[in-house]
């Protein structure tokens, strides 16, 4: 590859930030975001998702952006002009119908088809729906630009690995999937990505391809975590552990680990719908895919009457019992928010008539006050409560002996079944 090209990244969050700091490694980048905050943050360096290290991120960075190596971050559209790549790594959420949300999408999409030329590529890392990229996409770049798809600019579709909060496999060690809008552009959108992936490349045969790729992913990881999410009601009713269950049929070889747990997060508990509707609008209705979402989505609720059942059998009163929640993030040692199902926990236990506390080293109070609604405290409260529940594994719960933090008849529900010593009820 060239290495005078320039790369532009619209969107520096948990998938961008890492996307551009490798590319920055060799090429000339310009990370593009809406949110100055961010911005004004990553021109300090400082990467408030824990994603990049900051002395990592501040070798990288650059005040100027210019045809030498280097990131520079921004808000100003002037400043993706005359880019040859286009890389979109913006959110693809649900909204509260569970329906696809590609305002993100559309709103990156025009951004970049203001600045469009001649030659460029334009790459999607974002979540969709297969057809997503050449049946929305493309039309608003088309109508934006003026420019003519496949014949002015080129298109291509390479799925986000991104893991958030996993420090072994880091953006350059996964394996990249990779397509473009014709055979060329593919080779040419694969040479990119093999440049600073060293876990290697696959190319797909087409755009549908490499999206379908990415859906499915995370689907299979749901409805396996569906099934044993009912295999943890199953067991419960019939008084067996159900991870000693799932650790003696773990000892054959073809067996799948999966453990149950709250199913949240922006890629897991959103993917399946994207499939789904896809779906649903070529007249197929989806059964096996829409009943793993709503095993995984009815487990908030599942948690929180079980935790009720603890307090009925220990003579707890319910009204105004006093409950800890350790975690609200979507999973452990990450300090993402986004959809997290710790809130239907929560949510339920307070429709009993509980008192709530919830504690979350990680998760940023005002974050998770602006999205939820919710009030969280970063340090370990000292007086004594009802009932603990672990609903996130971070790191710090696991070596905290909570039993002295219980009234005499408290109890301790473990959703993640990783406490040791004494625990009253567990998935």
């Amino acid at each position: 590859m060239k290495k005078e090209m320039k790369i532009a990244i619209i969107g520096l969050g948990y998938v961008g930030l890492p996307l551009a700091r490798l590319f920055a490694t060799k090429y000339a980048v310009v990370g593009f975001d809406i949110n100055k905050k961010r911005v004004e943050e990553l021109k300090k360096g400082i990467d408030t998702t824990l994603e990049i290290e900051n002395e990592m991120l501040q070798k990288v960075l650059v005040k100027t952006h210019s045809k030498e190596k280097g990131l520079y971050c921004t808000t100003s559209i002037q400043d993706i002009e005359q880019c040859d790549y286009y890389i979109i790594t913006v959110p693809t959420p649900v909204d509260s119908n569970n329906k696809p949300d590609l305002t993100p999408l559309v709103k990156s999409s025009e951004t970049v088809g203001k600045v469009l030329t001649k030659g460029n590529i334009v790459i999607y890392e974002s979540t969709v729906f297969p057809g997503a990229t050449e049946e929305v996409c493309i039309p608003i770049l088309e109508k934006e630009s003026g420019l003519t798809f496949n014949k002015d600019f080129f298109a291509g579709y390479s799925p986000e690995r991104i893991n958030p909060g996993d420090k072994k496999h880091t953006v350059e060690k996964i394996l990249k999937v990779t397509s473009g809008s014709t055979p060329e552009i593919g080779e040419k959108v694969n040479a990119l990505y093999a440049s600073v992936i060293t876990a290697g490349t696959h190319l797909a045969p087409s755009i549908k391809v490499a999206e379908a790729a990415k859906v499915i992913e995370n689907s299979q990881r749901d409805i396996n975590i569906a099934f044993v999410n009912e295999l943890a009601k199953i067991f419960n009713l019939l008084d067996i552990d159900t991870n000693a269950v799932l650790e003696a049929a773990g000892t054959k070889w073809n067996f799948l680990a999966f453990k149950p747990g709250l199913v949240g997060g922006h890629c897991i508990g959103v993917d399946p719908y994207y499939l789904a509707q896809k779906a649903q609008e070529v007249g197929y209705h989806p059964e096996i895919i829409l009943a793993g979402r709503r095993m995984n989505d009815s487990m908030g609720h599942y948690v929180a009457s079980e935790v009720i059942k603890l307090f009925v059998k220990n003579d707890i009163k319910i009204k105004a019992a006093k409950i800890l929640v350790l975690g609200i993030t979507f999973k452990e040692n990450c300090p993402d928010v986004r959809n997290t199902k710790v809130v239907d926990v929560i949510k339920n236990l307070e429709d009993f008539g509980t008192e709530v506390t919830i504690f979350d080293p990680w998760a940023t109070p005002s974050e998770v006050k602006k999205e939820y609604g919710i009030e969280t405290v970063i340090k370990m409260p000292q007086n004594k409560f009802d009932g603990i529940v672990l609903a996130v594994a971070h790191q710090e719960f696991l070596e905290t002996n909570f039993n002295k933090y219980l009234n005499e008849k408290g109890i301790i529900y473990d959703v993640k079944g990783v406490l040791k010593g004494r625990v009253d009820g567990k998935l």
